[in-house]
């Protein structure tokens, strides 16, 4: 099943990488891929905070850089709640989701670009990417953890198909 890739960009801690897992699987999301993490890999407290997700942090795989984690990828998307000086196309997370979700189903190979904890995505990433996603927040305050903006996203995607009955 083709799905897309969600890359960590230089990510810190362990924990966040498990958190995220977590917030992928959720919503069906597996490929998981990690340039450069910080406090390196395989990391045990990612797993301990995956709550079970441990498929998804086993198999991620790790790049040095983020040319390689896209080299095979048709189409990338960058999250980033700052205004970057590039003229990208910037699409709200929902539109967004839709976008992702048919070139996917077109056969593409997409994926999406999370920034590192402590400054988000840089514009030498914002770079590599074909357009931007926009997750609305509060403009005063816009500091989304890092799993917290995964899930969002993968909520988004997944509502995009979700025909499942409630759980609540």
């Amino acid at each position: 099943m083709n799905q897309p890739v969600i890359i960590l960009v230089e990510p810190q801690m362990g924990e966040n990488i498990g958190m995220c897992a977590r917030a992928m699987l959720n919503f069906g999301l597996t490929e998981l891929r990690l340039v450069a993490p910080r406090d390196g890999w395989p990391n045990g407290r990612a797993v301990a905070a995956s709550s079970g997700a441990d498929d998804v942090v086993n198999s991620a795989r790790v790049f040095k850089t983020l040319e390689e984690a896209i080299a095979d990828l048709n189409i990338v998307y960058g999250t980033s709640p700052r205004h970057h000086d590039m003229v990208k196309t910037t699409l709200p997370c929902q539109q967004a989701a839709q976008h992702v979700r048919s070139e996917v189903a077109g056969g593409a190979k997409v994926g999406v670009l999370f920034g590192c904890e402590r400054v988000g995505l840089t514009n030498e990433h914002i770079s590599r990417c074909d357009a931007l996603i926009k997750i609305p927040t509060n403009p005063d305050f816009y500091s989304l953890n890092l799993a917290q903006a995964v899930i969002v996203w993968a909520y988004a995607y997944f509502m995009t198909t979700d025909n499942t009955e409630s759980h609540v």
